[in-house]
């Protein structure tokens, strides 16, 4: 059994190749050379998708449309492995958050930057790009969904995710719920007549004024970031190919694996802000 989870999330087009692509390659080719029959479980991402239309839920038969580079070399390792001819399958994972998170993710982020919202006595946090929507999983699921997979006959591509798309809005809520952050989180680009959040949240803008707390927006998968999007209101939170939505279609991982999701975002919330508020 070989699980390959390596890979790389950040750089440019030539890098995510090399680690995403190329290797996957070498994988492949080691794997038929030996003969062994070993059975690959290739963890993919949703980021191979593209944009979805809102609303929606993306199956396994979606046309691939990813939107960066890093989505592009995660398709190519995806359609190696496919063709291989080998006993393989493929795991395209949402967006997984809980123990582990980077702190560079955007929950990574949004949690550090209440972390130390909290201990500068900041009242006031201001985020953008709120709005987007992403079907945030667990890892200890995604975990179970790996077994799971490993002991299966399930070939080709399956979605593991919650099937259900959450706001990032929604997500940062909670996520200062459960921090216990009392300040107030101001959404910059929210739509005419929206409320602040409450509790509370910015990533931007380099000044920085008594009672309010700005941190750099953060990047996602393959973006580096670019000018003007260390600090502005404007800078999008998720610039990760996949638009204003993705949500997946999960009935492949019932059917064929037995898997379906189990822990709730809020614990999933909990434990990144467990990790962030251990940092020093």
């Amino acid at each position: 059994m070989v699980i390959n989870c390596a890979g790389a999330t950040r750089g440019g087009a030539r890098e995510l190749t090399r680690h995403n692509t190329v290797a996957v390659a070498t994988v492949c080719e080691s794997l038929r050379r030996s003969g062994c029959g070993a059975r690959l479980v290739q963890i993919g991402c949703s980021s191979e998708y593209g944009p979805s239309q809102p609303g929606s839920s993306t199956a396994e038969d979606a046309v691939p449309r990813p939107g960066g580079p890093y989505g592009v070399s995660k398709l190519a390792a995806t359609e190696l492995v496919l063709g291989s001819g080998l006993d393989a399958v493929v795991l395209r994972v949402f967006s997984p958050v809980g123990p582990g998170t980077p702190a560079g993710s955007p929950l990574g982020r949004l949690a550090e930057a209440m972390r130390r919202a909290m201990q500068s006595g900041d009242s006031e946090l201001k985020l953008s790009g709120l709005g987007v929507q992403r079907d945030f999983v667990d890892v200890r699921d995604v975990a179970r969904a790996v077994h799971a997979a490993s002991l299966s006959a399930a070939q080709g591509v399956v979605n593991i995710g919650t099937g259900r798309a959450v706001r990032l809005r929604e997500a940062a809520s909670v996520l200062a719920r459960v921090a216990g952050f009392g300040g107030t989180l101001h959404e910059v680009d929210a739509p005419p007549g929206r409320n602040p959040l409450h509790p509370a949240a910015h990533i931007p803008a380099p000044a920085h004024a008594p009672g309010h707390a700005t941190v750099p927006a953060p990047h996602a998968p393959g973006h580096a970031p670019g000018p003007g999007e260390h600090g502005g209101a404007t800078a999008y939170p998720y610039p990760d190919g996949c638009g204003s939505w993705q949500q997946a279609d999960v009935r492949t991982a019932r059917d064929r694996l037995g898997w379906r999701s189990r822990i709730p975002l809020e614990e999933s919330l909990a434990d990144i802000w467990m990790e962030a508020a251990c940092r020093i």
